[in-house]
């Protein structure tokens, strides 16, 4: 796999300009820290082999808690990574269990303190929305959250995805399923909290400290281009969206052959507009009413506008000058707020 993951990033050197920079590498979309560091090290060599990377390149990892023991974070420490990203989920054992996470919460403590010693920029992710979590639980976590100095934090609501575990323990009755006004109390909850303690909350899953923005984060929120390498993995540039096949077996023999296993779509003006509308309204940037007007034209801009006035008039969302923004009130239901803007019928 680690071979094949080479050969497609020295294959796909053709589709980034000679004069542009890498500005973000992340080792994501699974779990990463399940590769020995050779094996990474080696993946990072042939990024820099192969593409020009920026001075203050920020280079991600993707770590559950019960992976990184101090020889592992030792080691890690001493290549090119400069952050870490963990998968801490909850500081409770009961939640974790019921997430069928492989660690515990001593481990989730233990590993905080650990990377603090290597890693200045790091951040961590909570989960809310767990059946059977209350609110006084899930104050509990964003405090020890708090507690341990994360520069970065992301939260996420729980999602029950098909043929999982859990999946099966709610169609079985043994675990209560997801509640959306639970969801949303402690997601209004999580929003005072991390403001409270000063943190920017700069797009919906993400709160960072100044200078702490995961780079990887606002690139794709702000419609930077990117490249995607490994099964499944999506790239943009601007024109096309592409994704390679979702089957390692397939992807491995694939890149042996020297052939690119992917599919490609292109974009019409309509899903660049519809796409900028959605990561915008995520955002603390908003969606720019003149970008959208010199980008796709006036007629966008016009029902832009008119889909918006209801929204606004609920105040869901707010227009300041040439931004439209999502509201405090409206910020669980941006997803929701951005489909009602989207248009459907031009080219």
């Amino acid at each position: 796999m680690v071979f094949a993951l080479c050969n497609e990033i020295k294959l796909r050197r053709s589709e980034i300009d000679d004069y542009q920079v890498i500005e973000t590498i992340y080792f994501g979309g699974g779990t990463p820290s399940i590769l020995t560091v050779p094996a990474l090290k080696f993946i990072i060599d042939t990024i820099y082999e192969n593409y020009l990377v920026s001075d203050n390149v920020e280079i991600t990892v993707e770590a559950n808690p019960d992976d990184l023991t101090e020889s592992y974070v030792k080691a890690i420490a001493s290549t090119e990574v400069n952050r870490l990203s963990i998968g801490i989920q909850s500081f409770f054992d009961e939640d974790l269990k019921l997430m069928n996470r492989a660690h515990n919460a001593n481990e989730a403590s233990k590993s905080i303190s650990l990377v603090k010693e290597y890693f200045d920029n790091f951040s961590i992710d909570l989960i809310y929305g767990i059946p059977g979590m209350s609110t006084d639980r899930w104050k509990e976590n964003l405090k020890m959250a708090l507690d341990t100095k994360a520069p970065h934090i992301s939260s996420y609501a729980l999602t029950v995805e098909p043929k999982t575990a859990l999946a099966s323990f709610v169609e079985k009755g043994i675990i209560a399923p997801v509640e959306d006004e639970l969801a949303q109390e402690h997601f209004g909850i999580l929003v005072d909290t991390m403001e409270q303690a000063g943190f920017e909350y700069y797009e919906f899953s993400n709160f960072g400290k100044q200078g702490y923005f995961s780079k990887n984060n606002t690139a794709y929120w702000q419609g930077k281009h990117y490249l995607g390498i490994g099964p499944s993995a999506h790239s943009y540039n601007g024109n096309e969206r592409s994704w390679n096949i979702n089957n390692n077996t397939k992807y491995i023999k694939a890149l042996q052959e020297n052939e690119l296993p992917k599919e490609v779509e292109k974009l019409t003006t309509t899903d660049k507009y519809n796409e900028y509308v959605m990561t915008g309204l995520r955002t603390i940037w908003g969606v720019s009413l003149k970008k959208v007007e010199n980008t796709f034209g006036i007629t966008y801009k016009e029902y832009l506008l008119k889909q918006a006035k209801k929204h606004i008039e609920e105040h869901l969302l707010f227009l300041d000058d040439d931004t439209l923004s999502v509201t405090k009130k409206g910020k669980f239901l941006s997803d929701g707020i951005a489909s009602d803007l989207f248009l459907l019928n031009l080219g």
